[in-house]
C-alpha cells in the first residue's frame, strides 16, 4: 500500500508543472484577445474617421486642373507676354516603356500622321541629360511629353478617335506663351519650360498640386515672378467604381488664375531702343568697326523703373515652346551667334571708360581738389615709367573741371589718380589707405549688383589693393606658366602682341599683387581692371539726375488679379545715396549738360531741339586688349527736370561720340516725337552720307512721361490703357 501511495503521489507531483503551464497559456491567450479587442476598438472608434477617408479615397480620383498663367503687360496695358491655346500631341513616357518595343511602333504611326520624321518624334521622348542631344524632354518623366505642338484639329481628332492604335498617346488643348513683340525684350521677359523631376522634389508647392502639364519660368520675369504668374491649380475629385469607371463628381475647387504683372516697360520705347541699337551696329560696321553686340537701358530716374532694356543680338523666346532642336539650342549659346541668351544690359561687364569720370571727379573733390580751380590738360603725362596720353593726343591747356568733363580730358584725371595713389603711400601703402576713388565708385553703386528684379545679374568689378592681392594669388600659377611658354596661339597672328603679353605675364608672375601708379591712373578714367554693366551705369546717372538717390531698378510695377479687383503695387526701393554734397552734384549736372551742346557729343545732337528738351550726358570710348574701341553714351533728360536716364553701349563699335551718342539721340527722338533732321550731324551719317532713318511720329510717351496710373484690367480679362493716357 505504501508503495502504491508513494507512486500515486509521485505521478500527481509530476502532473503539477503541466497544470501550471496550461494556466500560463490560458493567461497568454486571454491577454492576446484583450490586445486584439483594444486594437479593434482603437481602429473602429478613435480612428474611424481617418480610415473612412482612406476607404473613400480608394473609390475616388483627383484631377489637378492647371490655372491660367497671368499675362505680362507694359505700363500702358499692351501685352508683352500672353497666352494662346493650341492642340498638342503628347506621349506617356511610362506607357511607352511598358510596350514590348518601347513604343517604337506607335511612335511610327504618330510620325506618319504628323508627317514628320520618326527620328524627330522618337528623339522628343528621350530624357535630356549631359550626353543627350536635342530634341529631348527637359521635364519630369511623369509629365506628358510633347511630341508636336500647334497640330491641326483633323490630326488630333484621328488620334483621339483611334486610341486603340495609339496607346499612350494623347491630343489635347494646351496653353502656351505668346510674345507679341517677337524678339523684343526677350532676355528680360524670359521663357517657360516643363517642370523637372528635381524641381518636383525640391518645391513642395509644385509637388502638392502637379497637374502634369505645368511649366515654370526659366529666365527673366517669368522666373522671378513665377509663383505670382502661375496661380493656384484647382482639384476635381471624381467617384470611381471598382473597375475605375467615373460615377460622379465628389467635390471640386476651381483653379485661381495667375496674377497679371504690370511692368514699367513701354512697348513702344522698347521697340525704339531695339531698332536704334541694330541700326547703330550696322552703321559701326559700315564705318569699318567689327561691332558685335550692344545694350541699351531707359530708366525712370524718379522711381528706378526700367522703361526699356535691350540686348543685341536677341532671339525669339517662342523657340522654347514645345521643344527646341539641338542646332537652335547650340546657336543660342554660341559665341559665333553672339550668345543671344545673354543680356548685355545686366550681365555684360565692360570698362566704363570716360562715363566713369563722374565718380572720379567726385572722389577728387572729396579728397581736396577745389571745384573752382584750373587744371593742366596736356596731351600726355608720365605716370611711373609710362606716358599716359589723351585721346588722339589732344591738349587743352589750363582748364576747369567743368571743361575737363565736357572735352573729356584724360590727363586731368590721370593726374588725380596718380596723386591719390602717392598720398596713400604708392607701392608701399600706409596703414589703412583711403583709396578714395574705389570708395567713391562703390558709393555710385558700381562693383555690386543693383538689386534689379531679374536673375543672373553681374556685379561688375571695382579693383583696389585688396582685390589685386586676391587676384594675383588666384592667377599667379597661370601667369608664371605663360611667362615661360608665351602665347604661341597669338604669335601666329601678331608676334609683337604675343611678346607684349609674355612680358605682362612675367611682371604679373613676380609682382602682380602690387597696386601700381598705372593701375590708379587707368582706374581714374574707367579703364584697366574696372568693369561695370550698362544697368549700373544707368542707375548711377539716374542718381545724378534725381539729386543723389540710388534706386534698386525695377521692371515690375504692380500685380493685378485676373478679374482686376485686386491691385498690389511694387513700391520703389531706395538702395542708398551718392556720397557727394549738393555743390559737387550741381557742378556735375552743369558739366554734363554741356557735353551734347559743345563737347564730345555735339555732333550726334546737332539739330536736336535742346531748347525743348535739354540732354545731359557723357561719352566714353573703352579700350580692351586685342579688341577695337567700344562706345558708351550715358545720359539723362530733360536736364532741367530729369525724367529719363538713357545709356547705350556698343561693343567694338567705335568712339562714344560717333557710335553710341547717335543711338541715344534716336531713342530721345522716339520718346519725345522729334524727327531726325534731314541734315543731321556728321556723326550720324552712314557710309553713303545719308542720315539714318529715325522714328518719325507721335511721342512714344505722351507728355514725355510714363503713366502714373496703372492700366485697367476688366472683369472679362481685357486690358485698357490708364485713363487719360491714350497713345
Amino acid at each position: 500500500m505504501k508503495t502504491r501511495r508513494r507512486a500515486a503521489h509521485a505521478r500527481h507531483e509530476a502532473r503539477r508543472p503541466g497544470r501550471f503551464g496550461l494556466f500560463l497559456a490560458q493567461i497568454l491567450v486571454l491577454s492576446l484577445f484583450a490586445v486584439l479587442a483594444g486594437r479593434l476598438w482603437y481602429l473602429q472608434v478613435p480612428r474611424a474617421e481617418h480610415y473612412a477617408r482612406l476607404a473613400a479615397a480608394n473609390h475616388t480620383q483627383d484631377l489637378i486642373v492647371p490655372a491660367t498663367r497671368g499675362q505680362i503687360i507694359d505700363a500702358s496695358g499692351v501685352p508683352l507676354v500672353r497666352n494662346r491655346t493650341e492642340l498638342v500631341v503628347s506621349a506617356d513616357y511610362h506607357a511607352l516603356l511598358e510596350q514590348e518595343d518601347g513604343g517604337d511602333a506607335v511612335l511610327r504611326r504618330v510620325a506618319d500622321i504628323l508627317d514628320r520624321p520618326f527620328e524627330e518624334v522618337r528623339g522628343r521622348t528621350r530624357l535630356c541629360g549631359p550626353t543627350v542631344s536635342r530634341p529631348c524632354w527637359p521635364g519630369s518623366p511623369y509629365q506628358p511629353i510633347t511630341l508636336a505642338e500647334d497640330v491641326e484639329p483633323r490630326v488630333a481628332l484621328q488620334i483621339m478617335e483611334r486610341q486603340d492604335e495609339f496607346p499612350g498617346i494623347s491630343a489635347q488643348q494646351q496653353a502656351v506663351r505668346e510674345y507679341p513683340g517677337a524678339d523684343n525684350a526677350a532676355q528680360m521677359l524670359g521663357y517657360l519650360q516643363p517642370v523637372t523631376q528635381e524641381e518636383l522634389e525640391e518645391r513642395e508647392e509644385l509637388r502638392a498640386r502637379f497637374s502634369g502639364v505645368d511649366r515654370v519660368g526659366r529666365d527673366g520675369l517669368e522666373a522671378v515672378y513665377d509663383d505670382r504668374l502661375r496661380g493656384e491649380p484647382g482639384v476635381r475629385t471624381f467617384a470611381v467604381d471598382n473597375h475605375g469607371n467615373v460615377t460622379g463628381i465628389v467635390s471640386e475647387s476651381a483653379p485661381r488664375p495667375g496674377q497679371h504683372l504690370v511692368t514699367h516697360i513701354d512697348a513702344d520705347v522698347q521697340d525704339i531702343v531695339e531698332k536704334a541699337l541694330a541700326r547703330g551696329i550696322e552703321r559701326a560696321k559700315q564705318a569699318g568697326y567689327p561691332a558685335d553686340s550692344a545694350a541699351g537701358v531707359v530708366m525712370d530716374v524718379r522711381t528706378g523703373g526700367v522703361i526699356a532694356m535691350a540686348s543685341v543680338p536677341t532671339y525669339d523666346p517662342e523657340v522654347w515652346n514645345g521643344g527646341i532642336d539641338q542646332e537652335t539650342y547650340d546657336r543660342l549659346l554660341s559665341k559665333e551667334a553672339g550668345e543671344p541668351l545673354t543680356s548685355r544690359a545686366l550681365q555684360g561687364q565692360y570698362p566704363p571708360a570716360s562715363t566713369f569720370k563722374v565718380a572720379s571727379l567726385a572722389a577728387a573733390v572729396e579728397n581736396g581738389a577745389p571745384l573752382e580751380q584750373s587744371y593742366a590738360c596736356p596731351s600726355s603725362i608720365n605716370v611711373g615709367d609710362r606716358a599716359f596720353r589723351n585721346y588722339e593726343s589732344s591738349a587743352h591747356g589750363s582748364i576747369s573741371l567743368h571743361k575737363a568733363i565736357v572735352v573729356s580730358c584724360n590727363t586731368v584725371f590721370y593726374q588725380f589718380g596718380y596723386d591719390m595713389w602717392r598720398a596713400d603711400g604708392g607701392t608701399r601703402p600706409v596703414a589703412n589707405p583711403k583709396d578714395p576713388m574705389p570708395r567713391m565708385a562703390k558709393g555710385f553703386g558700381f562693383g555690386q549688383p543693383t538689386g534689379v528684379d531679374l536673375p543672373h545679374e553681374s556685379s561688375g568689378r571695382i579693383p583696389d589693393r585688396r582685390w589685386k592681392q586676391e587676384y594675383w594669388e588666384a592667377t599667379r600659377e597661370d601667369s608664371c606658366k605663360r611667362a615661360e611658354t608665351g602665347y604661341p596661339e597669338v604669335a601666329k597672328e601678331d608676334p609683337a602682341h604675343a611678346e607684349y603679353l609674355k612680358k605682362v605675364a612675367h611682371e604679373q608672375c613676380l609682382e602682380g599683387h602690387v597696386w601700381r601708379a598705372g593701375d590708379a591712373a587707368n582706374f581714374a578714367i574707367g579703364q584697366g581692371d574696372v568693369l561695370v554693366t550698362p544697368l549700373q551705369t544707368a542707375r548711377a546717372y539716374a542718381a545724378i539726375a534725381n539729386g543723389g538717390t540710388l534706386y534698386e531698378p525695377r521692371v515690375g510695377k504692380a500685380f493685378v488679379s485676373a478679374d482686376g479687383r485686386q491691385v498690389e503695387r511694387i513700391e520703389p526701393v531706395v538702395a542708398g545715396r551718392l556720397p557727394i554734397d549738393d555743390t559737387t552734384l550741381t557742378y556735375l549736372q552743369d558739366a554734363l549738360e554741356d557735353v551734347p551742346k559743345e563737347g564730345t557729343a555735339r555732333g550726334a545732337f546737332a539739330g536736336f531741339p535742346q531748347d525743348k528738351v535739354s540732354i545731359a550726358g557723357k561719352t566714353g570710348s573703352a579700350t580692351i586688349v586685342g579688341k577695337r574701341e567700344s562706345a558708351w553714351f550715358a545720359s539723362y533728360a530733360p536736364a532741367d527736370d530729369p525724367q529719363f536716364a538713357v545709356v547705350v553701349f556698343i561693343s567694338q563699335g567705335g568712339t562714344g561720340g560717333a557710335a553710341a551718342a547717335p543711338v541715344a539721340r534716336e531713342i530721345y527722338d522716339g520718346i519725345y516725337g522729334f524727327a531726325t533732321p534731314a541734315d543731321g550731324g556728321a556723326a550720324q551719317q552712314g557710309a553713303d552720307g545719308q542720315t539714318p532713318p529715325g522714328r518719325v511720329g507721335p511721342p512714344a510717351l505722351p507728355g514725355g512721361r510714363p503713366p502714373a496710373e496703372l492700366p485697367t484690367v476688366r472683369s472679362d480679362g481685357t486690358v485698357a490703357a490708364p485713363e487719360g493716357y491714350e497713345k
